[in-house]
């Protein structure tokens, strides 16, 4: 991996902490914005609570469920999820923050991983690539022979830890709502 790439993939949490404070002192939110930004961010927690029940990390190539429509539906979510954020937020400036942060580390992060994952899984891994796109995902789920035809695994799910990202959704949520309620009153 190239430096400056190593810097963003080992920074990319660092950096999100002072860039979370610059989201936070730009919004604007209303009960409006909150309740549509919560309603996104339900869609983008969901899709990775779906993915997390299904990915066992560093064992197999994940390739059933939301994986068989595209390779990165964690990310997807997470996409989905800073879409709400920036609903939430009533604000073009920390929508452009969160756009620019999760484009530039997560394109960085994805490629990084696929660099892992290939010397791993071969040419599994090649006929993966081959069938399934790298984020937008597929109309259809891809008919592969996988490593990992699975289904849904609520233990899984709490394996990866994925709760924490509904918990740091509703922590932000609340956030937002004092400010709100700071701002108006």
């Amino acid at each position: 991996m190239s430096a400056p790439g190593a810097f963003f993939v080992r920074w990319r949490v660092r950096l999100g902490y002072p860039l979370a404070i610059a989201v936070l002192w730009f919004a604007r939110p209303t009960p409006r914005t909150l309740l549509c930004g919560a309603l996104v961010g339900l869609i983008g927690l969901w899709i990775r609570a779906y993915a997390a029940g299904y990915l066992h990390k560093q064992e197999v190539l994940t390739v059933a469920g939301p994986y068989a429509y595209t390779r990165n539906p964690l990310y997807l979510g997470s996409a989905v999820l800073a879409l709400g954020v920036g609903i939430a937020t009533r604000s073009w400036v920390s929508l452009a923050i969160l756009c620019t942060y999760f484009a530039l580390f997560y394109s960085i992060v994805m490629r990084r991983e696929e660099n892992e994952l290939r010397p791993r899984h071969g040419d599994s891994f090649e006929e993966y690539v081959r069938a399934v796109p790298l984020f937008l995902p597929r109309l259809t789920a891809a008919k592969l022979p996988g490593e990992s035809s699975g289904a849904f695994s609520f233990a899984q799910y709490k394996k990866n830890h994925e709760w924490q990202a509904a918990v740091g959704f509703l922590l932000l949520l609340a956030t937002l709502l004092v400010i709100w309620y700071v701002r108006t009153h």
